[in-house]
């Protein structure tokens, strides 16, 4: 495990691609709707309130369940169509990270490239085993999920 200077652990960045078989507005239409998470993933997503929306800017309450895990995180949500959509986390258990995801029309439908730089705080910084060894498999399940909808 890597620490940072306050001895916390840190994870690496994490980068995660998947290529999908439809047209990029459809896919980021599904992936970066914040809105529908919790009707389109509801075992990933129990809760979504969203607090406020600006333009292209929404800050969110998000509870979000990775493996046995359940996080509670306040989070900054901003798009731009249908290129990109980053999401900062602001408070909860993982305040600090940040996630990149950039959409790419190819000739075959959608890349999408998804970096993530995870930061744990609280009750995930004491559990840290959980964080490098869970956090990126079950995250990647849960872009596994929005893909096949994206595509289906």
């Amino acid at each position: 495990m890597i620490y940072t200077r306050d001895g916390e652990p840190k994870l690496p960045k994490v980068t995660i691609i998947k290529n999908i078989k439809a047209e990029r507005q459809h896919v980021f239409d599904i992936i970066a709707n914040y809105e529908s998470f919790q009707n389109i993933l509801p075992k990933y997503f129990p809760s979504i309130r969203v607090r406020s929306v600006r333009e292209n800017i929404a800050i969110v309450e998000e509870h979000m369940r990775l493996g046995d895990k359940e996080l509670v995180m306040t989070t900054k949500h901003v798009s731009k169509y249908p290129e990109s959509h980053d999401i900062f986390v602001l408070g909860g258990d993982i305040k600090g990270t940040h996630i990149s995801e950039i959409y790419e029309k190819t000739d075959h439908g959608t890349k999408l490239t998804i970096t993530a730089d995870i930061k744990l705080n609280g009750m995930m910084k004491l559990a840290s085993i959980f964080g490098k060894s869970q956090i990126v498999p079950e995250f990647n399940k849960v872009m596994d999920e929005f893909c096949k909808i994206a595509e289906s």
